[in-house]
């Protein structure tokens, strides 16, 4: 329990108005939180045993239009409902992409009825070589009446469903990257990309959104209305040119030109590694150079593809875990030792998120005051939100209200940040002293009848 951890000062008064302050030991444990962390790719956590004992709470996967509407009008929502079963089955919560181009051995990636049906379109082979592709022309109402129905198919099942975790709008470009590099087919027209990106923000307005960086005017317009970013070649200091790297030459100068340099106080920051972590090592590339400037940037998720982490880099992953995203400490409570039934018990909570980022989801603060003779409780869940909180610290003021009837005697305070639809504890705090069911008992309160 806490309290033996703790360091308490009476602050004086009478008995009825000592109040104790309550100081609980900071960890340094890998915290498995929602919204943030080391994600899976294309498996879930229970099935990645390159994790090798990783936190994660996040599986990313990307799908293509012809995988999840094969008939008109008859969305595979079955498809996507097991994906989210499996994302809960594994802990974790679900993120995902739609593509409509790409550059394996298929010719299509859209439905093939949108082909049957007249869509127009463009060929193409990939850096002019391999197999034959056909993608559509997304400025004709063929393309986007049933893409947008889609999208909007997509978000009224699944926008704030429980187990979805984050929507990283696509559908254009290869593999919905935002470019038709090597193609010689060009994008639709602004009007059209920004049409689409609309269509996403309007379909998940309660889900955290993200937005691959490249197109300049698509990306400030979807950060405008409140997503954040991707970036998918984290840790490229020279793979593909002597005199051109993401991280030298591209990340920055384009968050400048869609004016994205803030958006992570509000949204998502999300990384994808160039290759994986074994090319990094290969080249003889600073790893935590690397990271530290994802750090920089006020990342929340890395995507490793889920390879193996090349010996000798565990230590610097767990660095790197540990300043990811939010990370939440209890820094103090402040509580009366006494209270009294009908009336509500004020507590005074200074936090810190040691953390790069804020959470981007509405968890609350709630106190629990329980009786350990009569087993009854009173709690408050609908506290403080931590939705927001940027790195640094916090003051959280929250009350306990306890019924007239409350039993007197001994009781015990607990503290949980919680889902406020299940008020169940969900995230974990960088404190000691969790018990098994998600709270964090503080301290001893003396309950006086009315």
């Amino acid at each position: 329990m806490i309290q033996a951890l703790l360091v308490a000062a009476v602050l004086g008064g009478s008995p009825a108005g000592d109040e104790v302050k309550v100081t609980p030991r900071e960890i340094d444990d890998l915290l498995p939180n929602p919204g943030m962390g080391w994600q899976t790719f294309h498996r879930f956590a229970d099935a990645d045993p390159n994790l090798a004992g990783l936190p994660s709470s996040s599986a990313y996967f990307r799908f293509y239009w012809s995988e999840i509407e094969p008939e008109e009008g008859k969305v595979d929502f079955a498809k996507l409902d097991g994906h989210l079963a499996g994302a809960r089955k594994a802990g974790q919560k679900l993120a995902f992409r739609v593509m409509c181009a790409g550059t394996s051995e298929a010719y299509l990636y859209v439905p093939r009825w949108l082909l049957e049906k007249g869509c127009p379109g463009f060929e193409y082979r990939y850096a002019r070589s391999g197999p034959l592709h056909w993608v559509p022309d997304m400025d004709s109402p063929r393309f986007l009446e049933p893409h947008l129905r889609l999208i909007a198919a997509l978000g009224k099942r699944y926008d704030g469903h429980p187990d979805l975790d984050l929507v990283d709008i696509g559908s254009v470009g290869l593999w919905g990257e935002w470019h038709m590099s090597d193609t010689g087919v060009a994008l639709p027209k602004p009007e059209t990309r920004r049409a689409i990106i609309d269509a996403w923000l309007a379909a998940f307005p309660s889900t955290p959104k993200v937005m691959l960086i490249g197109d300049d005017a698509g990306m400030r317009h979807a950060v405008e209305k409140g997503a954040g970013w991707r970036a998918d070649c984290l840790g490229d200091l020279g793979g593909f040119s002597k005199t051109w790297n993401h991280m030298e030459h591209f990340y920055r100068q384009a968050l400048e030109k869609a004016g994205a340099r803030e958006a992570w106080e509000a949204a998502p920051v999300a990384f994808e590694s160039c290759w994986d972590m074994r090319k990094w090592k290969s080249e003889g590339w600073d790893i935590r150079y690397i990271f530290d400037y994802a750090l920089d940037l006020h990342a929340s998720y890395l995507n490793n593809k889920s390879a193996p982490l090349p010996e000798g880099t565990r230590g610097e992953v767990e660095r790197f875990l540990r300043k990811l995203g939010y990370r939440l400490v209890l820094r103090e409570a402040r509580l009366p030792r006494e209270a009294a039934a009908g009336s509500a018990l004020e507590v005074h909570l200074l936090f810190e998120n040691v953390g790069v980022a804020p959470p981007c989801r509405d968890y609350r603060v709630a106190l629990r005051l329980r009786a350990r003779t009569a087993g009854r409780s009173a709690a408050s869940a609908e506290g403080t939100s931590i939705e927001g909180w940027k790195p640094g610290k916090v003051a959280a003021k929250e009350k306990v209200e306890l019924p007239p009837d409350f039993p007197p005697g001994p009781c015990e305070l607990a503290l949980a940040v919680v889902d406020p639809a299940t008020r169940v504890p969900a995230v974990r705090l960088a404190i000691a002293g969790r018990a098994d069911d998600g709270w964090y008992p503080l301290e001893k309160v003396e309950v006086r009848s009315r």
